[in-house]
């Protein structure tokens, strides 16, 4: 099978590509390597990348018509695509609103009506957030909840794009699929999240911020869980009940709301160093707790996520290490 992947060079679209490539599948790439966080970490992702001869890649931005369906016209042959091409972080999105109108928004709907010309396309799988939930203290967040009160931009754009695929599904049959992404940490992550900067900051002997002074809690998920799940969606495609168009959602978390002091404690146990905090209120646009209920991605995906912060702590300490020389 051929897949497409956007973000390639990305923390998620990079494991996911490394998983499809192992299983046999060719991976054709997109990426607009952006410098939103560090150009060479993104290098270095598609380097592994591209050590595979089942890959080729794209340096192309997800909004710009002509190249996105140039890609698609000279890759007749793409069954699947893996959408996770998007401008992320939800503090950033209160400095450069425009850039998430453009990326998410306008990437979204460019890639959809592309994708219409493919004949043999059997699903469409793309990024969502645990970030449309908003300020819901309705817990464990489900996939059944309406989403009437995002906090940010960022939110906001994810929720329209959900609403664009469930559009483009009824129009035109195209199976979609949205994925609610929590808190995804892990070896090869983004610099800018927060376990990147815990870890970055107390090897460095620099203080680290902590929001809502230290009374938050997230839904911690390893990135290998998170690649499990989008495979596993990706391999099943929604289909019509003759009532609904093919299009679904889901969550994919660990199921456990931690602590972010017992996540920052795990840190610094790994890396054998006290963190210097500054406690600080909450942040516009953040949100106290994240959970997801993930019954339904259970039941049809079979989703089980298995790594702990225990376990997985400790493995993205030790490739920071090897990656960074620290």
């Amino acid at each position: 099978m051929s897949v497409f992947i956007t973000g390639t060079a990305g923390f998620i679209g990079f494991h996911t590509a490394k998983v499809l490539l192992a299983r046999g599948e060719r991976v054709i790439g997109l990426d607009d390597l952006n410098d939103y966080y560090d150009v060479e970490l993104k290098n270095a992702r598609l380097a592994e990348l591209e050590a595979d001869a089942s890959f080729t890649f794209y340096h192309a931005d997800i909004a710009n018509r002509e190249d996105v369906g140039g890609i698609i016209d000279a890759h007749g042959e793409i069954e699947g695509i893996v959408h996770l091409a998007a401008q992320a972080g939800v503090r950033y999105s209160l400095e450069n609103p425009y850039t998430y109108l453009h990326t998410n928004i306008d990437g979204q709907v460019t890639l959809l009506e592309a994708c219409r010309k493919l004949k043999q396309l059997k699903h469409i799988v793309y990024a969502s957030s645990s970030s449309v939930y908003g300020s819901s203290t309705d817990m464990p967040f489900s996939v059944d909840q309406k989403l009437e009160r995002p906090m940010s931009v960022y939110a906001a754009s994810k929720i329209s794009c959900e609403m664009m695929a469930h559009c483009y599904a009824h129009l035109y049959g195209m199976p979609l699929s949205g994925l609610r992404f929590f808190t995804v940490y892990g070896p090869w992550g983004r610099p800018d999240m927060a376990a990147m900067i815990f870890i970055r900051k107390i090897l460095a002997g620099d203080a680290i911020d902590v929001f809502n002074n230290g009374e938050m809690k997230r839904d911690f998920t390893y990135i290998d869980d998170i690649v499990a799940g989008v495979v596993n969606c990706l391999d099943r495609p929604p289909i019509s009940d003759g009532t609904e168009p093919p299009s679904n959602i889901y969550n994919l978390g660990n199921n456990r709301a931690e602590q972010l002091m017992d996540f920052v404690h795990i840190i610094e146990k790994e890396l054998g160093a006290a963190a210097s905090i500054n406690y600080l209120p909450m942040q516009p646009g953040d949100v106290p707790e994240t959970l997801a209920n993930i019954d339904k991605s259970r039941s049809e995906l079979g989703f089980e996520p298995r790594v702990s912060i225990e376990e997985g702590l400790p493995k993205l300490v030790a490739w920071y290490r090897e990656y960074y020389g620290s």
